[in-house]
């Protein structure tokens, strides 16, 4: 780096392991380039971030679910963001998911450090969708206006933006707002970790979906697409969360013939020797999504995915190459589409391209000379 006093990584609190997870990705990532401190809060007293890597904790206050408790919060994180902030000697800070945090943009600025921020998805979208279950119309728009406005501020405020991939970028109206964009930022997956452990030719006809069992992720019409599948297809949901009781309950008649497993919640270490069972992972994401993680992981254990072509999703999951779009999110066009896909002949050759892409361009050592060259830009 042409400023070599290190980089300062700043993640938002809140509960999400999965969040936590991302971080620690990104720390380790940057440690390979120069020294990382992480400022955080929330975070558990185990979390494996904590051995790895130093961390200042600017709160220990956790997210609100009441608005007028959030935005108290969120005010108070943001001065003591400033405070922790003017006391590191770091020559760079990121932003990591806290884009609307603009008081400490602003304030990294005039204390002459360069600033980058990581968008991880439409926030403005997710929190207007939350606040629409407890604010009456028009309150939840104007507010999420509000947290736009603040984005787009620190996009135009801070020496770069970084995206997961070209297509978020896009979507999120990047090139317009960002003083200086890098559009190519995606994470990296372990690709020792997740592997081919399973030729893709010994796999039987299995389908499945990995990840939180809620409606947010179309659990009930994915249930509806498991239904209407033939026998010699099986249907796996791999993970745990508030649909799931509901969820075994729908599809009683079919577990009970096996046409459908409900695994429920597996170790990380574990995800591999799932995701290698599949032929298909099925992927529903939501538009406030930026790259799922189950979608590289699965690719690097050679899965195709049939995903919502969302946010950064057409740029890695590219019809008939490394995978399947999703254009009905209804159960019965899920299911259809799902015996297509199949039946197609080259789906081992897809299963191998999904592997190379995600060796060639996901690779922790991919990671690490992407993040050189944002680092150090000169």
């Amino acid at each position: 780096m042409s400023d070599d006093r290190g980089a300062c990584l700043i993640t938002q609190p809140q509960r999400s392991r999965v969040s936590k997870d991302h971080a620690h990705d990104l720390a380790d990532i940057i440690a390979e380039i120069t020294t990382v401190t992480v400022l955080t809060a929330n975070l558990p007293a185990d979390a494996p971030i904590r051995s790895d890597h130093e961390i200042v904790e600017f709160s220990s206050a956790g997210t609100g679910e009441r608005v007028l408790v959030e935005a108290v919060r969120f005010a108070l994180n943001q001065l003591r963001l400033c405070l922790a902030i003017a006391r590191r000697e770091e020559g760079t800070v990121l932003f990591f998911g806290t884009t609307s945090y603009l008081l400490p943009v602003v304030c990294a600025r005039l204390l002459g450090k360069r600033v980058l921020v990581l968008p991880r998805g439409d926030v403005p979208l997710s929190l207007r969708l939350r606040w629409e279950e407890q604010l009456p119309s028009p309150l939840p728009r104007l507010l999420a206006g509000l947290v736009a406005a603040l984005e787009r501020a620190g996009y135009r405020l801070a020496d770069g933006v970084v995206s997961y991939t070209p297509a978020m970028a896009e979507q999120l109206g990047l090139s317009r707002d960002a003083r200086r964009l890098y559009a190519n930022g995606a994470r990296f997956v372990d690709t020792e970790q997740f592997d081919v452990h399973r030729p893709f030719e010994q796999r039987e006809q299995v389908v499945g979906f990995v990840g939180r069992l809620d409606v947010e992720k179309r659990i009930p019409e994915l249930a509806e697409a498991a239904r209407r599948l033939p026998d010699e297809i099986t249907f796996v949901f791999v993970g745990d969360g508030s649909y799931r009781e509901q969820l075994e309950r729908e599809l009683a008649e079919e577990i009970e013939a096996g046409s459908v497993e409900v695994v429920g919640w597996v170790d990380r270490e574990d995800v591999p020797e799932q995701l290698n069972r599949f032929r298909l992972q099925v992927v529903p994401s939501h538009p406030t999504e930026g790259l799922p993680t189950a979608i590289l992981e699965g690719m690097a254990c050679g899965t195709p995915a049939y995903a919502t072509p969302v946010s950064g999703v057409p740029d890695v999951v590219r019809e008939g190459e490394t995978g399947f779009l999703m254009d009905d999110e209804r159960g019965a066009a899920i299911a259809a589409e799902i015996e297509g896909i199949l039946d197609r002949e080259d789906l081992a050759e897809i299963s191998q391209t999904c592997r190379e892409t995600i060796t060639e361009e996901y690779s922790f050592e991919a990671a690490v000379r992407r993040w050189r060259t944002i680092l150090d830009p000169d």
